[in-house]
């Protein structure tokens, strides 16, 4: 039955669900970008979770936006390819590629805040903070 499907009908259930993915992933960059203003004197960063915090955003950021570029450039490949079916085949290779690298990029931000919250803590920041080395025994 999708075969019989004509090519627009196709175009037009994929370009609906690549407009979910991209308000899913907006809904998700909006979340990533909660970035704490710095006490103006004092330095970029007040500690070590906070730059770590900033540093994961930024490259989770670039990741997606970069996840998105693919999908585009896949999406142009397909338009142009001109029923030829070696470029389609490249054009689906790599819209499914990019799809494939956001799913996993939501899903290991989500495994990575489930697993902080999972041992007790808020975020990396509450993590990083909170560690305590582990002391030797003393001699006695």
């Amino acid at each position: 039955m999708i075969r019989s499907l004509s090519l627009s009908k196709k175009v037009a259930a994929f370009s609906g669900a690549v407009t979910g993915l991209l308000l899913s992933a907006e809904l998700f960059a909006v979340q990533a970008i909660d970035i704490k203003p710095v006490a103006p004197g004092r330095g970029f960063a007040l500690d070590v979770g906070d730059v770590i915090n900033f540093v994961l955003r930024i490259v989770m950021i670039v990741a997606i936006l970069l996840v998105f570029a693919y999908l585009i450039i896949g999406g142009i490949e397909w338009i142009t390819s001109g029923g030829d079916k070696t470029k389609t085949e490249s054009a689906r290779n790599k819209i499914t590629s990019a799809v494939i690298g956001l799913i996993i990029l939501a899903a290991s931000y989500a495994i990575f805040v489930l697993l902080l919250k999972f041992i007790g803590f808020k975020d990396i920041n509450d993590a990083i903070q909170n560690v305590n080395p582990i002391s030797s025994p003393q001699p006695q």
